[in-house]
């Protein structure tokens, strides 16, 4: 029902920064019932929160973002975002964006999009 779509990952350079996206679509989405979430994932270790932002946009931060993370959304654009600041190599991940509703509380996920940070 519905689809997200990620993107804005790439490579960047320890201290760097970037801003990763997630569009939602489909045409039964009501986009602003939604909590949404950023996960990640590196090879060899349990997919783990990032950040949150509810439907009425309150958000959390796992610690280890906390800080040099921001997650905020555009209701009208239907669209998700990560800012990600003064990035470290543990950052290096796969970025998963993650919508759920009171219907659906395990959730849709997306692709995911590669985040690579360079020592």
């Amino acid at each position: 029902q519905v689809q997200l779509v990620e993107s804005g990952g790439g490579l960047v350079q320890a201290g760097g920064s970037l801003r990763l996206s997630c569009a939602a679509s489909g045409s039964g989405i009501f986009f602003i019932v939604y909590d949404m979430g950023w996960y990640r994932q590196a090879p060899g270790k349990q997919r783990e929160l990032v950040a949150t932002i509810t439907s009425g946009s309150s958000t959390n931060y796992a610690d280890s973002v906390k800080g040099r993370f921001t997650i905020s959304r555009d209701n009208a654009k239907n669209t998700v975002y990560l800012q990600m600041n003064n990035l470290e190599p543990e950052d290096t991940a796969v970025y998963y964006c993650n919508a759920v509703s009171p219907s659906r509380p395990m959730g849709y996920w997306g692709q995911g999009t590669q985040v690579t940070v360079s020592s």
